[in-house]
């Protein structure tokens, strides 16, 4: 039985609920220096929100009073904008778009040319504005105290994404990895890393291991990487053990890069195990609807990190 894919009237509140708690872990754990610089960014969005009554009133009024919240808006779009790629869209001229980025009207346009630049890029940044970060805008209606919070949050990301440590993201995977491992020991599994040269169906029972090569593939044979391999209590009649890819986001852009990676290992999976194998993700942070339906259609289910007890209904 599906576990997340075939609800996708849940998918909203679930991906709240899981940027929420990426949101926390990571305000709690990531490097002090990243950590601060993202608190303030966050901080700059709420005030850009508050100056386009969010979002709403974007307009070259606001560009000219608050040209410094340029570099937000590029990143409040779907995709993100780059700043040559808004030059072209918005066919403005780059040199205008860099001073403004630096929080400055340049003077020695002519008031025409200025007027015309400024209305092509606010109505560009207007028309591509991300409603998955913003679902106000979607419905018309009013943000919320939380909404602002949590969108500023997720702009102030794909700001400060250059300065990204890659110690987030490895302490991030450790942690998951530990949480599954918890919730199985807890439940009577035993951690046991199942030897490479044999078969995968023959894992003992009640027991996983952690980053196994697992053998994929028919007729050509290829090992690829499976965060955690679990052999039930009760193994399924093909004794074909559950396949969990741990995955954590920080924004909503990266993932969507990667989809075809695991799309390729469940049709490497079930070509040698039969279409029954069960790969499953485990995911926690940014992961936006049309990932989740990329995924989905792909034949790929998931488990939420806030909702790990969903593991249950893999007979773990």
């Amino acid at each position: 039985m599906p576990i997340n894919c075939d609800k996708p009237h849940l998918w909203k509140t679930d991906i709240q609920a899981s940027v929420d708690l990426f949101n926390t872990w990571f305000t709690k754990f990531a490097p002090k220096a990243y950590r601060e610089t993202r608190l303030q960014t966050t901080k700059q969005v709420q005030e850009g929100l508050l100056m386009t009554r969010d979002l709403t009133s974007i307009s070259p009024k606001v560009l000219r009073e608050h040209p410094g919240i340029l570099p937000m808006l590029r990143m409040a779009t779907c995709p993100p904008l780059a700043r040559d790629r808004l030059v072209g869209l918005a066919y403005a001229k780059k040199s205008l778009v860099e001073s403004i980025e630096s929080g400055k009207i340049p003077i020695r346009m002519t008031e025409a040319d200025l007027a015309e630049n400024l209305k092509r890029i606010s109505g560009t940044i207007a028309k591509m504005l991300d409603v998955d970060i913003f679902p106000w805008l979607a419905v018309k209606g009013i943000a919320s105290k939380e909404d602002r919070y949590r969108a500023s949050t997720i702009v102030a990301d794909r700001l400060c994404g250059a300065v990204s440590d890659p110690i987030v993201r490895n302490a991030q995977e450790k942690r998951q990895l530990a949480l599954i491992g918890d919730y199985l020991s807890k439940r009577g599994y035993r951690h046991a890393q199942h030897p490479s040269t044999e078969p995968l169906q023959s894992m003992t029972p009640g027991t996983y291991g952690f980053r196994m090569a697992v053998v994929a593939g028919e007729p050509h044979k290829v090992k690829i990487p499976v965060d955690v391999v679990v052999q039930p209590k009760k193994p399924s009649a093909d004794r074909v053990p559950v396949l969990i890819e741990a995955k954590s986001a920080g924004d909503f852009t990266n993932v969507n890069k990667r989809r075809k990676e695991e799309a390729t290992k469940i049709r490497q999976i079930r070509a040698r195990y039969g279409d029954t194998a069960r790969f499953i993700l485990f995911l926690c942070g940014y992961f936006d609807s049309g990932y989740l339906g990329y995924e989905a259609a792909e034949g790929i289910d998931w488990v939420w990190e806030h909702r790990i007890e969903d593991l249950a209904k893999l007979g773990l």
